[in-house]
């Protein structure tokens, strides 16, 4: 795909686990600067509320969010969603897939997929289905903000092949939430991932450094 009608690339936004759409793009207003005149962020809600409670003493960094949302819980029963837990089931992704393919419909076309924490676990899972020729979701690349591989058995197969989706995956050195070690793993899993890795911690950075590295990236998709 190539801009769109000169205005550049549209971008369809995942937020994290306790976020929305509204969080989100308040939280991405200095990427949304960055990108200006080069990508258009588009942002979707996950469809399944999160309504348990933070556990006890941890810490917030953005997780009390007064709209919470999931993509899908590693504990059905609890409702809850750790990026750590190894869960023999889950809930909530088929949902979200059917949400992400209706955004597609009815917001397209979009030309990459921008993923934040689980967001960018959804992101990687949907550039797997994409490898599979899933109609559902016509896109050119990825982004991938501390990201890592879903540790829920029934998600194993989505990493089986490499995943041949152009991405950008972007890692912080000192994020307490998602390792850096963890969007390492899951880089592993695309084929020739670029990597972007900055010295902060659990956020999408647009620094100028890492504006530099979102054009670059993205240059190579407009025509």
């Amino acid at each position: 795909m190539s801009a769109r009608g000169g205005g550049g690339l549209r971008l369809l936004c995942l937020h994290g686990y306790r976020q929305s759409a509204d969080t989100f793009r308040a939280r991405t207003g200095s990427l949304r600067k960055a990108l200006r005149g080069r990508a258009e962020l588009l942002y979707v809600d996950a469809p399944h509320s999160v309504d348990a409670p933070l556990p006890s003493g941890e810490a917030a960094s953005g997780a009390l969010e007064a709209d919470s949302k999931g993509w899908w819980f590693s504990d059905p029963q609890e409702g809850t969603f750790s990026a750590l837990e190894e869960a023999s089931s889950c809930k909530g992704l088929e949902e979200s897939l059917d949400s992400i393919a209706k955004a597609f419909a009815e917001q397209g076309p979009i030309d990459g997929l921008l993923g934040f924490s689980q967001g960018a676990a959804l992101v990687g899972i949907i550039c797997a289905l994409k490898q599979r020729g899933d109609p559902r979701f016509p896109f050119d690349f990825a982004i991938v903000v501390a990201g890592f591989k879903s540790q829920a058995t029934p998600h194993q197969r989505y990493y089986q092949e490499p995943i041949a989706v152009p991405s950008l995956h972007v890692l912080g050195e000192t994020d307490r939430v998602i390792s850096a070690e963890m969007s390492r793993q899951l880089a592993s899993c695309f084929v020739e991932p670029v990597t972007l890795i900055h010295t902060g911690g659990h956020f999408v950075p647009a620094s100028a450094p890492q504006k530099k590295a979102y054009l670059e990236f993205l240059d190579q998709f407009v025509k």
